[in-house]
């Protein structure tokens, strides 16, 4: 008869556990739009970068109304493999978010056009050590509120 070993089957459930991590771990992060009249959500694979966004949409004619998707266009497809997520800034005139890379540090902001009905984004730019960043500087001083970049949002209803 082999002994009886208490801890075993705890044991065997937290190694399968573990070994069934990246399995369990959540693919997409959604964050909605900053724009505070915009009823706007991004969701970004978290692997691949790809960004989509949908948002409520009235139906003609009254109802419940539906859900408008729009699907990566330029920029906002599949980027090489990482870790990334989003970051909506709190300028409440903003409809796009940032797409951060956590791994390389690499932004670009993305948003919907609403004329072509995709999700686009900028391209991946990394500020160097220097303070001299990639990107090219647009608009006010860092800091200071402006208009938005994101050209206005609007379109289907």
């Amino acid at each position: 008869m082999l002994p009886r070993i208490p801890f075993l089957p705890a044991a065997c459930f937290t190694l399968g556990v573990l070994a069934a991590g990246p399995a369990l771990a959540a693919s997409f992060e959604f964050v909605p739009a900053p724009q505070i009249d915009l009823n706007r959500v991004y969701r970004i694979d978290k692997v691949t970068g790809e960004v989509t966004s949908c948002q409520y949409g009235l139906r003609e004619g009254g109802g419940i109304g539906q859900t408008l998707c729009f699907g990566p266009g330029e920029g906002a497809a599949a980027q090489a493999p990482g870790e990334y997520g989003l970051v909506a800034s709190r300028h409440t005139r903003e409809a796009g978010v940032f797409r951060v890379n956590y791994r390389t540090g690499e932004m670009s902001i993305c948003y919907v056009q609403v004329k072509d009905e995709v999700v686009v984004c900028t391209p991946q730019a990394n500020p160097t050590a220097g303070g001299a960043g990639e990107a090219p500087t647009t608009g006010p001083a860092p800091g200071r509120a402006g208009p938005s970049a994101t050209p206005p949002q609007g379109g289907r209803p």
